[in-house]
């Protein structure tokens, strides 16, 4: 990890060196409350250099909200130090707003101001809701091409943004930065496995305007998949370049912490060396409740050696647990207790059965997805069906194609009833631009009947939520490789309330 001076704590400069912006990462708000909304930025006028560009020591940000976009009428300001040990980061817990409501809030730093962001407070719970919209989305590699999907998402009237995992990944970037043709710093050019690497890697990545601008957009939730510390971690357990378990926790404090640094959260999320406690619910009224999942830090390693596997008898040991223990009890109680209209799963990877051998006499399943976890998800659907639990809908990540399909008791039963439903996003940037078709909406997958969709562009999914209906639309885009992409709907899906499963809309 960086280290500093023992009294650096204690060294203040009223602001950053002029003749440089030190909000060249933007500002983001997240985790939305009734009365008030988590604020982010990160003073950083070199972001590819050690600490942003500054020393080691901590600099005075002040910062405010207003009802409106001219902040002609401030209701909250304040200060905030930004210290070297969190890399000059800002995470400001603002409290006593009005629920529901639209603000605006920026920071200032000696006589420099940032862009000003836009966000909403989330509803009173005791309110009946009409309607919310959001919009969620995943894996974001730099080198794989352009985030122009956060461009078309910025300019669509969201509530909220939901981020499933893979805000970065944690290889090394190549001179020339990919498709992108970018340059980028000779730091870059290593994998990620120390702070101040990871540091340089967030950098680059929130330096990116589009990304910047959806995130000043609206509040988001956020949480983290595999990439943001290394490929197919599972809990402790690392691949074989990581030579031992404590030395792979040293990694995980760092892309942990770096992560927390980063991201629009509360103290409360704040890394504690490798543990960082991540799931939590936050609810929209009495419409929606989402319940945020970690499907990383506490899962058990993978199967049979993860890959894809065909007749793996541990993935069904109940020994084995995608969530852990204490999360997956918080989850099944959550869900029985919910008193919200929809409950919506912000979940990492595949949760529907997915048979990747057309074979119908064998069955091939990622040991990586919750197919290598099948007791744990049986688990799960028990409790969803046996407490009767209504209105599921799992948000999914990490796959970086676009599916869609319905969550079944037991997929190998074609009678079995359905418990909810899976959207499954695509990704920004990651695997490049892919290609259109594969499932038409509403089609039935042969080999996954349960599967009703299915494209390998990129782009993302905005929901729209009424008491009644819950709506889906893919928003893809034909290429990543160059930028300025267009944006369309392939998929539009409504869910009625009260009558689990999925039905295609004709998009327009």
């Amino acid at each position: 990890m960086t280290t500093r001076s023992p009294d650096a704590a204690t060294r203040t400069a009223p602001a950053p060196p002029r003749g440089t912006d030190p909000f060249g990462l933007g500002v983001a708000s997240g985790d939305p409350l009734p009365d008030g909304v988590v604020l982010w930025t990160r003073l950083a006028p070199h972001p590819l250099e050690p600490w942003g560009g500054l020393d080691d020591r901590r600099y005075r940000v002040e910062w405010e909200v207003a009802e409106d976009d001219r902040f002609r009428e401030v209701v909250r300001r304040g200060g905030a130090w930004a210290t070297p040990e969190y890399s000059h980061s800002v995470h400001v817990d603002v409290r006593g707003l009005r629920p529901g409501r639209e603000y605006f809030y920026r920071f200032r730093s000696g006589g420099q101001i940032s862009r000003a962001g836009r966000t909403r407070t989330a509803p009173d719970p005791r309110r009946r809701l009409g309607s919310m919209t959001y919009a969620f989305a995943s894996c974001q590699a730099w080198q794989d091409g352009y985030f122009t999907a956060y461009r078309h998402m910025a300019a669509e009237d969201l509530d909220l943004v939901v981020h499933l995992g893979d805000y970065l990944y944690e290889g090394g970037i190549m001179p020339s930065g990919g498709v992108r043709n970018t340059p980028v710093h000779d730091g870059l050019r290593f994998r990620c496995d120390t702070l101040d690497r990871y540091r340089l890697q967030y950098g680059l990545y929130k330096s990116d305007p589009d990304l910047q601008a959806a995130h000043a957009h609206a509040p988001w939730l956020v949480t983290w998949d595999d990439h943001e510390v290394l490929n197919n971690y599972a809990g402790q357990v690392a691949d074989e370049s990581v030579s031992s378990v404590a030395d792979f926790l040293v990694w995980r404090a760092n892309a942990y912490r770096a992560f927390w640094e980063h991201q629009p959260l509360r103290r409360a999320q704040r890394a504690v060396g490798p543990d960082m406690p991540l799931y939590r619910r936050v609810a929209y009224g009495d419409l929606v409740e989402f319940d945020v999942l970690d499907g990383r830090q506490y899962r058990s390693d993978q199967a049979c050696g993860d890959g894809a596997r065909t007749d793996c008898a541990a993935r069904l040991d109940p020994a084995r647990s995608m969530l852990g223990e204490r999360q997956e009890k918080w989850l099944t109680d959550g869900l029985a207790g919910s008193r919200a209209r929809w409950k919506v799963l912000a979940n990492q990877v595949v949760m529907a059965q997915n048979d990747f051998d057309p074979d119908p006499g064998a069955q091939n399943f990622s040991m990586d997805f919750w197919d290598g976890y099948k007791a744990s998800r049986d688990r799960l659907f028990r409790s969803i069906a046996e407490r009767g639990v209504q209105d599921v809908v799992v948000i999914t990540g990490d796959a970086h194609r676009a599916q869609a399909g319905d969550l079944t008791l037991d997929f190998d039963d074609p009678g079995s009833p359905t418990i909810g439903s899976e959207f499954l996003g695509t990704s920004i940037s990651s695997g490049g631009d892919g290609s259109a078709g594969g499932l038409p909406p509403g089609r039935h997958d042969p080999v996954n009947p349960h599967v009703r969709f299915r494209d390998n562009r990129r782009g993302y999914v905005t929901c729209t939520l009424t008491p009644h209906e819950y709506r889906a639309s893919y928003r893809l885009l034909p290429q990543v490789s160059r930028p300025g992409a267009p944006v369309a709907t392939a998929a539009r899906f409504v869910i009625e309330s009260g009558r689990p499963g999925l039905h295609a809309e004709e998009a327009r």
